[in-house]
């Protein structure tokens, strides 16, 4: 049985196919659902100020949660959100791990070579590591 649905949520337009997906699925299932959103700092970790990072990337995420936190709402939907810092997969994984997530729907993108080789690695590594179903929503 499906009640706790982790969508990953990076913004892109896949993320959001990925969000739509997730909360057909939790609709149908009766479920809740928590988005995720994963900030990535670049440079050495002694060198980024994590709760720096964490507040941007709130700041940054706020409009997309709160049109989520609405069409969730119109559906009957339970939905969290919750933002952290780190590598996204590393996350993705560590809370469906923390909190019991039933099934991770994240998305799958990349235009160009380079982003489908970074962007496949996460979905990759969420697929090896995750202890429960993955969905990955394409095109």
């Amino acid at each position: 049985m499906i009640t706790k649905i982790l969508v990953a949520y990076d913004g892109s337009s896949q993320a959001r196919k990925a969000f739509d997906f997730g909360l057909d699925l939790a609709g149908k299932y009766g479920a809740g659902i928590t988005v995720l959103s994963v900030a990535n700092p670049a440079g050495p970790p002694g060198d980024v100020d994590p709760a720096a990072v964490l507040d941007h990337a709130g700041e940054y995420f706020a409009s997309h949660f709160n049109e989520m936190k609405t069409r969730a709402a119109a559906m009957g939907v339970g939905a969290s959100f919750e933002a952290r810092v780190g590598h996204p997969a590393e996350q993705i994984v560590s809370l469906a791990a923390e909190w019991k997530i039933d099934a991770i729907v994240m998305g799958h993108r990349g235009e160009s070579l380079l982003q489908k080789w970074l962007v496949g690695s996460v979905a990759k590594r969420v697929l090896s590591y995750a202890h429960c179903t993955v969905v990955v929503v394409r095109n």
